[in-house]
């Protein structure tokens, strides 16, 4: 009698995915940052030392039209499928959603049957988007047991409010703007969930109006980009708790909660204070019948010649680091921490998420430093999107954040690259001196690895 089993890359635990096999491809969305009437894609690269094409690009597919804005996307389907209450149990992780975050379109990519030669199958317009969801600027795709959640920044208009729509696992169709009752919730980024304590997470950036052409000056002294998560319940879709960081705290975006679905805790990446341009994690946690979060990380900027910063820093004469992207490792043990400004990579060991200690830095770019990888000269950009491995020992990162943004900050240009660090199991990280992939003439933005990394799938079974 045949059985109809689950997709193989599904597990119940992060445990068990740990000792999965070593991934062999990661698919890489790339911008073209020019008018020129390119059509941003969606690359893939080798990344099986044992292959004869290792550390190079064997794949790619280009989007039907220009300027997308190609930015986060995310699986289909993935472990989450397999917690108890799953009505999808035998959909398989095969499509690839990738969003357009300035066209908001949806680019559905089947990475069947050959994963080096992944297809376009469906695109899902802007406007299709907006009449069943009244949401623009789709941003973070999370696959869920009941549907494939999506964030967007915005309405339309590109005003607010931001939040998040899901979409049916297995057509794709648009069913609809998941809040029930929003509360105060206005600004959205990020999104993701404790599926054990039945609560979702939201973070802030700023409306599509704020944030398309780049950063505005006078938006953050004024202290109106985002500053708070959103706790909600996930089952009745309603908003519970508002946490509400310090005055100056400014872009609340990169959510990180512990893999382990017994522990209600998980961190947060905030890009810079306006008090002192210092970045900072936050923690927040579950104690007490409440929702709680705290100040665990805080990194100071790097004072430098005003000559060599761009116009918008030099009156600080000093380089913030920008916290842009942070990634925990699927034993909840190390946490990175990407400074696109300064351009490090750290490494914490977060085994208790409330005393971080810096186990492991590296330094690629960098505003000033333009730190060299040694396949490379001078590099600019700096760490942006972090990918890790499931079993933690190898960490994947690209250096574009978002075209406008790019630019203010990194004025001569971003030269596209990915690297990648390796990790030791007793902390401490290295730059691995022979991968290295430069992307001409486009930026490389957020990284997925085949079979699932540290940032893709929940788990319901500690």
């Amino acid at each position: 009698m045949a059985l109809w089993k689950p997709d193989p890359t599904f597990y119940p635990s992060p445990r068990m995915a740990m000792q999965a096999p070593r991934e062999d491809l990661a698919y890489v969305v790339t911008l073209n940052p020019t008018d020129d009437g390119r059509p941003d894609a969606l690359s893939v690269l080798d990344v099986d030392p044992d292959s004869p094409t290792y550390g190079q690009r064997v794949g790619r597919v280009d989007m039907p039209n220009a300027g997308d804005e190609l930015h986060h996307f995310g699986w289909n389907a993935c472990s989450a499928s397999l917690c108890p209450y799953a009505p999808h149990p035998h959909v398989e992780r095969r499509y690839l959603l990738v969003p357009g975050l300035r066209s908001s379109r949806i680019h559905i990519i089947d990475t069947r049957p050959d994963p080096r030669q992944p297809r376009l199958v469906k695109v899902i317009e802007a406007d299709e988007v907006a009449r069943r969801a009244g949401y623009s600027r789709p941003h973070t795709i999370h696959c869920a047991p009941d549907g494939i959640y999506v964030s967007a920044l915005g309405s339309p208009t590109g005003d607010g409010p931001g939040g998040i729509f899901v979409l049916d696992h297995d057509s794709f169709d648009v069913l609809g703007r998941w809040e029930v009752d929003r509360g105060p919730q206005y600004l959205a980024y990020d999104f993701w969930w404790h599926l054990g304590y039945d609560t979702l997470i939201t973070s802030e950036w700023g409306t599509p109006n704020m944030v398309e052409a780049g950063l505005n000056p006078s938006l953050l002294l004024d202290g109106k980009y985002g500053r708070s998560l959103h706790v909600w319940d996930l089952r009745k879709r309603r908003h519970l708790q508002s946490l509400t960081l310090e005055d100056g705290q400014q872009m609340v975006l990169e959510l990180r909660p512990a893999h382990d679905p017994t522990r209600a805790y998980g961190f947060v990446g905030v890009v810079v204070s306006t008090r002192d341009l210092t970045a900072s994690v936050w923690a927040w946690y579950y104690e007490h019948g409440q929702w709680a979060v705290r100040k665990v990380i805080e990194i100071p900027p790097q004072p430098a010649d005003p000559d060599l910063l761009p116009a918008a820093l030099k009156p600080f004469k000093a380089v913030p680091p920008l916290v842009t992207d942070i990634n925990l490792s699927l034993d909840d043990r190390y946490l990175y921490v990407s400074c696109w400004g300064t351009g490090e990579l750290r490494q914490y060991d977060v085994a208790d998420p409330f005393q971080p200690k810096l186990t492991g830095t590296v330094q690629l770019g960098g505003i000033v430093a333009r730190a060299p990888h040694p396949k490379n000269g001078a590099l600019n950009g700096g760490p942006q999107m972090v990918e890790v491995s499931r079993d933690g020992r190898r960490i994947y990162i690209s250096n574009s954040l978002y075209r406008t943004w790019d630019e203010q900050f990194y004025p001569d240009g971003i030269r596209g690259w990915v690297a990648k660090i390796d990790a030791s199991p007793a902390g401490g990280i290295s730059v691995d001196p022979e991968f290295f992939v430069e992307f001409p003439g486009e930026r490389p933005h957020q990284i997925r690895l085949a079979g699932g990394d540290s940032s893709s799938d929940s788990y319901c079974f500690p």
